[in-house]
């Protein structure tokens, strides 16, 4: 889902539920709907919302790191697959495909990392990076996210 939101396929939750339905094979039941719809709310928030943050779904820093290094490496699969589905080949500053390839590379993650410190260590800086990587994709793909109105009180 945050590949494709970077990749500027916008926040309209039907149109998300229909690439899910196709990604899934079948149209989500209803619990699924709402988790999904809930998911991409979160997503807007992150992408569009004033804080920097985006928060990577992995195992927790209790698994063992060749589990989250492969974790890792499905999170960039999954968003360079989303991002692909709705970018397409448009054509992308240097900055952008730099990140693109990154992605790609960090994809290619087995269980190189090994259980140290010094593992822990890129594991971290990875993930750090990939905080941030899909945010340049973002303002450079997506179209600019109308601020929701705040209700005002009289």
């Amino acid at each position: 889902m945050l590949g494709r939101s970077c990749a500027g396929a916008g926040f309209d939750a039907q149109a998300w539920l229909t690439d899910a339905a196709e990604l899934l094979g079948a149209e989500p039941e209803e619990s699924v709907r709402q988790a999904l719809i809930g998911l991409q709310e979160m997503v807007k928030g992150e992408l569009a919302g004033d804080d920097i943050a985006i928060v990577l779904l992995l195992p927790s820093d209790d698994a063992p790191l060749a589990e989250r290094a492969l974790a890792l490496g499905q999170w960039c699969q999954s968003f360079l697959a989303g991002f692909g589905l709705v970018a397409g080949d448009r054509a992308l500053s240097s900055e952008a495909m730099e990140v693109l390839q990154d992605l790609a590379a960090i994809a290619q993650i087995q269980d190189s990392l090994d259980e140290s410190e010094d593992g822990e260590s890129d594991y971290m800086e990875v993930m750090e990076y990939l905080r941030v990587a899909p945010l340049l994709l973002f303002t450079e793909c997506a179209k600019p996210v109308p601020p929701t109105p705040k209700p005002s009180l009289h």
